[in-house]
């Protein structure tokens, strides 16, 4: 919990402050920060073969984060420009008001993200999960589906001993024997389902109510000043998904694409097909329509900071989150 608070006072003195750490504001000839994290998507591809440098035409150091509370902290101390963030961290960030603006939705999140309990642990059914040590990372969005999991079985979570690991953290937990269970995305998810069964998957977790999502998003004086470098971001990532939606059987485990994404995620290329298949990513005309950038992302930030309120993991709910949405740069990456 003590890193949690921190990542939160980090937010809460740059949303106060407009504070940007000593030596991490951006040079004009230093490199654009990404961050990135570990999951599966197809425009890995085109971050392991240098597309998004020659599209920008400026020098990029990827980062790469574990959780959605690490890349909160980076925002807001200024150390990245461009990351990738889940909704449950987006909800709380922009909640916060941290100066950020989502751009493009990375994947609508399906059975990429699952909890799993660990064989021998006596976890049969979820009532079981009472009294058991469950691991997720907190400030994430298989934090936020595993409330919501819980709350749909009816299960109180003060009676569940849900413990803050990092995926990495995960792994060595879960073949210590030290958890029970974990709700966590890959590389951790294949490795816990090669002794555990999953209970569920947030595509089952999104139909009773609480879908997630990841994103892109940006420092928000960043974008001011350099619109073209989203835009040209967004055209890269969104030619990646056009190609894989085009023939997702391509990816298979053999395949060149697979390799790539295996090397920068540390995913199991024989579980990647599988993963890639168990989210959706919105092309084009998609990203641009009213379910998504075009009001109903606006709109899910809000309904997952309500849940966050009601699981008193943020004090408020903002009247609106339209102001942390920018549509334009998909648009003029799409040339409309």
């Amino acid at each position: 919990m003590q890193t949690t608070r921190r990542h939160l006072i980090a937010i809460a003195i740059a949303t106060a402050t407009g504070w940007v750490a000593p030596g991490l504001a951006q040079a004009a000839d230093s490199p654009i920060v990404i961050g990135y994290q570990t999951g599966v998507d197809p425009s890995k591809v085109a971050q392991a073969d240098g597309l998004y440098e020659k599209a920008i035409g400026k020098p990029l150091q990827w980062k790469k984060f574990e959780s959605g509370a690490e890349v909160i902290a980076a925002l807001a101390s200024g150390s990245v420009q461009i990351a990738d963030l889940g909704s449950s961290p987006l909800a709380a960030a922009t909640t916060r008001q941290l100066p950020i603006k989502t751009f493009l939705i990375v994947a609508e999140i399906g059975s990429s993200e699952a909890l799993v309990a660990r064989n021998g642990s006596g976890i049969k059914t979820p009532q079981d999960l009472v009294g058991k040590k469950v691991a997720v990372p907190f400030v994430s969005t298989t934090h936020y589906s595993l409330l919501a999991a819980l709350k749909h079985w009816k299960i109180d979570p003060a009676k569940v001993n849900i413990v803050n690991l990092r995926p990495s953290e995960i792994t060595a937990a879960w073949q210590r024997g030290d958890i029970d269970a974990a709700y966590v995305w890959d590389p951790a998810l294949s490795k816990a389902k090669e002794s555990g069964k999953t209970l569920v998957t947030s595509t089952e977790v999104g139909k009773w109510g609480a879908p997630t999502f990841e994103a892109w998003v940006v420092n928000k004086d960043f974008a001011a000043k350099n619109p073209d470098v989203v835009a040209k971001f967004s055209q890269v990532t969104l030619q990646t998904f056009a190609d894989y939606r085009k023939n997702p059987s391509a990816w298979n485990a053999q395949s060149p694409q697979v390799a790539k994404i295996a090397r920068l995620t540390g995913a199991d290329p024989k579980e990647i097909p599988g993963l890639l298949a168990g989210s959706r990513f919105p092309v084009g005309q998609e990203q641009l329509s009213s379910s998504l950038l075009g009001g109903g992302t606006a709109k899910a930030l809000q309904n997952t900071a309500e849940f966050l309120k009601e699981q008193k993991k943020v004090d408020s709910v903002l009247p609106s989150y339209s102001g942390f949405v920018e549509a334009s740069f998909v648009r003029q990456a799409a040339g409309k």
